[in-house]
C-alpha cells in the first residue's frame, strides 16, 4: 500500500469552440483593414463575390466574433470547426491495428531494419 494519497488527474481547462465564419467586406481595402486589425485565423484566400464584395473564411471562438463585426463587413456563421473535429475523432479506431501480425502495405517506402 502506498503512503501517497491518490489524486484525480488534473483537468484541462475547457476552451471555447472554434467557429467557421464567412467574412464578407464591401471592398478589398475594408477586408485588409479588418484582417490587419484583428489578425484572425483564415482558411484559404479571399475571393471576389459577383456583387463586387470580397469574402474569406475565418476561424474564431465565439468571443472574438464581435471584433470582426464592423461597418461594411458581414459575418456569417457557417459551421462549428470544433464540433466537426470531435465528430471526426469518433471515427478513429482504438488499439493497435497491426497487433495481429498484419503487415502494413501501400505506397510508402519500407525502411530497412
Amino acid at each position: 500500500m502506498s503512503a501517497v494519497p491518490t489524486q484525480p488527474p488534473p483537468t484541462r481547462p475547457t476552451r471555447p469552440d472554434v467557429l467557421r465564419l464567412r467574412v464578407t467586406a464591401e471592398d478589398a481595402e475594408t477586408l485588409r483593414a479588418l484582417l490587419r486589425d484583428t489578425r484572425p485565423d483564415v482558411g484559404g484566400r479571399p475571393h471576389i463575390e459577383p456583387d463586387g464584395s470580397v469574402g474569406i473564411d475565418v476561424y474564431a471562438p465565439e468571443d472574438r466574433v464581435a471584433a470582426l463585426e464592423r461597418e461594411g463587413v458581414t459575418v456569417t456563421r457557417t459551421g462549428n470547426a470544433s464540433a466537426a473535429g470531435r465528430a471526426a475523432q469518433q471515427e478513429v479506431g482504438t488499439g493497435d491495428r497491426f497487433a495481429a501480425g498484419a503487415v502494413p502495405h501501400g505506397l510508402a517506402a519500407k525502411s530497412a531494419g
